[in-house]
């Protein structure tokens, strides 16, 4: 069978279509242990939002969990772990903020090929620094030795990091989009790099198809081609924290797998027109070019330079940029929403319309 001409998620091994197969499957199964809505630990909120807040004698408590998926296997070709710990926290934290929430706490899971107390230490100076940029505690975690499970780019070097957190939410002040507006403003905030998206396509095409060494030097990346993979992913939530004190925030998204996709995991029948975007990092147009990867793969697959989003007022839009540069990093209006049904994402400046899991050109 031949292979299509350009690389994508799913020819470098990420197959989304079937994920969401089985996610229905086990989100149907998994429903079925939600106590009822007026007992203790009721569930507030469906599937699809970044975080869930369950009802704690009413006190409401968010709770997510995620990975920092095949970025682990970058640290490993580097051999470099003292920052994949940031990335794992902000993972969690991020998806705690889009609801709302104030993170407090996270544990971590290390799942590990050969136990190697220089490699434990050194991931656990990025997960004491994700922590302290975050403001929370990791009270606790668990390292599994798994020599039969976890296998690494070199011999006794696998390894695999995740984490669940949890914060807490006024019942009545959860943030999920419910009160967006026609009209309202779109803002970008910057991201770091790729963060932690995305890697099994780009280490594929760099890697993979055009061969590069992660010590490569490749203008205009200013640091050589593995430690831009492996740059820390930004941590939103002194700003989040800031903006929904002073500001009337309608939503958040954490711009993570899926790309701008995430602006439709909203309780609101919301489209969007982009009208502007920021110039994207370098790294991206370098995965671009050297897998001939379509612009409506390049967007579904990574954050293309922004990381997190807010949906406001248009009157409040100034007042979020600034907020946000208080807190040094760039924001940026995007464009405004629409009512929509079908949740589309018009990105003007690429001609592209994002629908459920896809964009295509518009």
């Amino acid at each position: 069978m031949s292979q299509p001409a350009f690389t994508s998620y799913a020819t470098s091994g990420v197959d989304i279509e079937g994920v969401e197969t089985g996610l229905q499957r086990l989100t149907a199964r998994i429903r079925s242990t939600w106590p009822a809505s007026d007992a203790l630990g009721a569930v507030r909120l469906d599937f699809g939002y970044y975080a869930n807040v369950i009802d704690v004698g009413g006190i409401g408590i968010a709770i997510t969990t995620d990975s920092v998926g095949s970025k682990v296997l970058v640290a490993q070709m580097l051999d470099k772990y003292d920052t994949i710990g940031i990335d794992c926290v902000a993972m969690n934290v991020n998806d705690l903020i889009c609801v709302g929430a104030r993170p407090l706490s996270m544990v971590d899971y290390i799942a590990i090929q050969e136990v190697d107390p220089v490699v434990l230490d050194a991931i656990s100076i990025g997960l004491a620094e994700g922590a302290r940029l975050a403001g929370i505690s990791i009270p606790g975690g668990e390292i599994a030795q798994l020599r039969e499970v976890v296998r690494g780019v070199r011999d006794g070097s696998g390894f695999d990091l995740a984490g669940a957190a949890i914060g807490t939410v006024a019942l009545d002040r959860i943030i999920i989009g419910q009160s967006i507006e026609p009209g309202d403003v779109l803002i970008g905030v910057e991201s770091s790099g790729i963060h932690s998206n995305g890697l099994t396509l780009a280490r594929e095409v760099l890697f993979g198809q055009a061969g590069y060494a992660p010590e490569a030097a490749l203008p205009p990346l200013t640091n050589t081609l593995g430690d831009e993979l492996l740059r820390p992913t930004h941590i939103y939530v002194r700003e989040a924290l800031d903006l929904m004190e002073r500001v009337s925030v309608k939503a958040m998204m954490h711009i993570s797998g899926d790309g701008f996709l995430n602006l439709s995991r909203v309780a609101s029948e919301t489209g969007y027109v982009i009208e502007h975007l920021p110039e994207p990092p370098a790294i991206f147009s370098l995965i671009q070019k050297a897998g001939d990867v379509p612009v409506e793969e390049m967007f579904r697959v990574f954050n293309m330079g922004i990381g997190f989003c807010i949906v406001a007022a248009a009157g409040d839009a100034a007042r979020v940029i600034e907020i946000v540069g208080t807190h040094g990093k760039r924001a940026y209006r995007l464009g405004y929403t629409t009512h929509d049904p079908e949740r589309r994402v018009l990105i003007q400046p690429f001609g592209l319309v994002g629908r459920g899991k896809r964009f295509a050109r518009a």
